[in-house]
């Protein structure tokens, strides 16, 4: 450790924002606009689906008169979820958001890019970001406080040691995102083939109720020691909110047997669809570990002889219809009961069991990836805090 340099972030990196843009500046299309949830929209590795755009003139005035972000910049969000961080990669064009993100350019000869992207999600950089933050109800990052964060930082050959490491771990994690992103996307392309562009006149029409059963849950008491930090997985849809892909393997708090009596549904068996029904609408999953709900989800079993894969997937395949039939002044909310009438056209048994099983392996393959994905991620985590305190040296 003799060897790190103890120093100011603004000693090593210029930090600042972006220029002002008026929302009668926004167009329908043009140059993508990033905030804050473009980016973390990256960083957890979804699909990113830019809502603003500028023109492309006025982009092009921007970057003559001001700059715009250069590949190997960084953004990081600044406001509300703090602290997600994005590289900027080749060639890509964009302009972003001020006060919503702040941008990390022109790095000196002391510090790697990649280096201060894994620094930030440390555990020692969360820490630092955190305390460095202002305002309670909405708490925000400021230039001037991200300056003055005390930042220890190996040679920079260390630090390129540092940063091949978890890359290399994070390259891996992607190719498996991809892979199973594009397993995910032949799936639901064989079921919009098979079930609507191939559909037959014919077919049993009904609703939700026919094919599946539902399941609503509840928080236990916050306030009741009793109910919480046991070994039993409890999820909000905010387990959902960054999880990327088919299948769900943990959740951010557990609770314990007292708890779990609070709970009508009780504890859901692995395979249970899950739904978020309210703020927002729309995320998917199949639980792979037994699991109770709050009240924010629509749990989903196929005891009706409709698979879970074929739920699954017509879910997702309407999942416009679904949210069209929420309601709700502050937020929208669709309620179990209309969610079991929402109207579906039923495929003969025949035709879905010999569906079940042209997905089947799909499916499994992508439950593969996920497991190896969360082996990589726990390797990562538990690497990242060692490496960035210097308690795991690496040669540079």
């Amino acid at each position: 450790m003799n060897s790190w340099r103890e120093c100011k972030l603004g000693e090593v990196v210029d930090i600042g924002s972006s220029k002002r843009i008026f929302y009668n500046e926004y167009v329908d299309s043009g140059v993508p606009f990033y905030r804050s949830k473009e980016v973390i929209e990256k960083y957890s590795r979804k699909n990113v689906s830019t809502e603003l755009f500028i023109t492309k003139d006025k982009f092009q005035e921007i970057k003559n008169r001001f700059g715009v972000p250069q590949s190997g910049d960084m953004l990081l969000t600044s406001v509300g979820t703090l602290g997600i961080p994005y590289i900027v990669e080749d060639d890509e064009e964009f302009y972003f958001k001020d006060g919503n993100l702040t941008w990390f350019k022109n790095f000196s000869n002391e510090l790697l890019n990649q280096y201060l992207y894994y620094w930030i999600i440390s555990p020692l950089g969360k820490d630092s970001l955190l305390s460095s933050s202002i305002g309670s109800t909405q708490p925000a990052l400021t230039i001037q406080g991200l300056k003055n964060l005390d930042i220890s930082l190996p040679p920079l050959e260390e630090q390129k040691a540092i940063a091949e490491v978890l890359s290399s771990l994070d390259d891996k994690i992607d190719l498996l995102h991809r892979q199973n992103h594009t397993l995910e996307e032949l799936a639901q392309t064989l079921f919009r083939q098979w079930f609507i562009e191939e559909a037959d006149e014919g077919w049993e029409a009904g609703t939700l109720d026919d094919i599946l059963s539902v399941k609503g849950g509840t928080t236990p008491s916050t306030t009741n020691s009793d109910f919480w930090d046991g070994n039993i997985s409890w999820t909000t849809p905010r387990d959902l909110s960054s999880h990327v892909g088919v299948y769900f393997f943990r959740t951010e708090r557990k609770i314990t047997e007292e708890g779990l009596k609070k709970i009508s549904s009780g504890l859901l068996p692995i395979g249970t669809v899950l739904l978020s029904s309210r703020a927002p609408v729309g995320y998917l999953a199949i639980s792979d570990i037994p699991v109770a709900i709050n009240q924010g989800y629509i749990a989903i079993l196929d005891d009706k002889d409709f698979s879970k894969y074929f739920i699954y997937l017509w879910l997702k395949e309407n999942m416009e219809y679904i949210i069209s039939n929420a309601n709700g002044s502050t937020f929208l909310e669709i309620s179990k009961s209309v969610f079991k009438s929402l109207e579906i056209v039923m495929p003969p048994k025949e035709l879905r069991l010999k569906f079940d099983y042209e997905v089947i392996s799909i499916f499994e393959k992508i439950k593969t990836n996920s497991k190896q994905i969360q082996t990589l991620e726990n390797l990562r985590d538990t690497l990242l805090p060692k490496l960035l305190s210097g308690e795991v040296r690496v040669e540079g």
